[in-house]
């Protein structure tokens, strides 16, 4: 017998995540594609059947706009936090090995913060009262103290700080496993650090770049509480609207028919990133 069958992974085991993916996504997913054909009953309730009018409710202009806002906020949030994380996990990788771990501890330590205390935490920060407001008058930047907070730029304050670790974490890997000689070469050869940065850094991480766009733009699409304590009510995402129909509004299959619609919209967004990343890759 040789000692490829020996060491052979049982094909069984491939059930175990199958089982797992269908226990915790499929049957949750289908209960609520369920709900979203339900019919609403009087009191908060609904009725098994197929009805089509929570699907209505949701393809009306109301809907799409804040599917756009959505959108466009998670996107703008992946974007930064990628721009800004690239080239300080860069900067890490630079430094001994000691800083770079007393660094990565501190931002799985903000791992550990709750969405609560980071929507709150920032909101304090930028009012008129407590914020940076006062700072700005002490160094003579503004004549008096303002609040920065509810508005578009602490919301999006709020996402970056969300999704900055996560991508610090995903691109850490691959950053300290490039060779330093690669770098060093194209500097030997007359390359100037910015064009190093965007001719030999960016190609070789394409992958984990796209990656963390992905995870972000995820991650933030899910975000609740920020958006109603950090942005106005034009900024609230699908996700505080959803909550509110099924907790406030007591109408469980419009809540379930836009829970669906969101999870479409974060495949197809996954999905041309994807594409557009592949078609990148082939014209190269």
């Amino acid at each position: 017998m040789s000692s490829n069958s020996l060491h052979a992974t049982p094909g069984w085991l491939a059930l175990l995540p199958a089982a797992v993916l269908a226990v915790l996504f499929l049957v949750p997913f289908g209960i609520m594609v369920g709900v979203s054909f339900a019919h609403r009953a009087p009191g908060g309730f609904f009725e098994p059947g197929f009805d089509l009018t929570s699907y209505a409710r949701v393809f009306t202009p109301f809907v799409g706009r804040v599917i756009v806002t959505s959108v466009t906020l998670s996107a703008a949030a992946a974007t930064i936090c990628v721009a800004l994380a690239f080239p300080f996990v860069v900067f890490l990788t630079q430094l001994g090995r000691a800083a770079q771990t007393v660094i990565l501890v501190f931002l799985l330590a903000v791992l550990s913060l709750s969405e609560v205390i980071i929507g709150f935490s920032i909101s304090t920060l930028l009012s008129q009262t407590a914020g940076i407001g006062n700072l700005l008058v002490w160094l003579g930047v503004i004549d008096a103290p303002q609040a920065y907070t509810p508005s578009l730029f602490a919301l999006l304050v709020g996402l970056c700080y969300l999704g900055f670790p996560y991508t610090v974490l995903v691109l850490y890997p691959p950053v300290a496993r490039i060779d330093p000689e690669l770098p060093e070469a194209a500097r030997v050869m007359g390359a100037s650090p910015v064009r190093i940065f965007f001719t030999v850094l960016l190609p070789m991480l394409r992958k984990p770049l796209i990656g963390a766009l992905i995870l972000v733009f995820v991650f933030t699409l899910g975000a609740f509480l920020l958006p109603q304590v950090l942005g106005r009510p034009v900024h609230w995402t699908l996700s505080v609207h959803i909550t509110d129909q099924a907790i406030f509004q007591s109408n469980m299959p419009f809540a379930a028919a836009m829970a669906v619609i969101l999870l479409l919209v974060s495949l197809a967004m996954i999905g041309v990133t994807l594409l557009l990343g592949g078609r990148e890759r082939g014209a190269r």
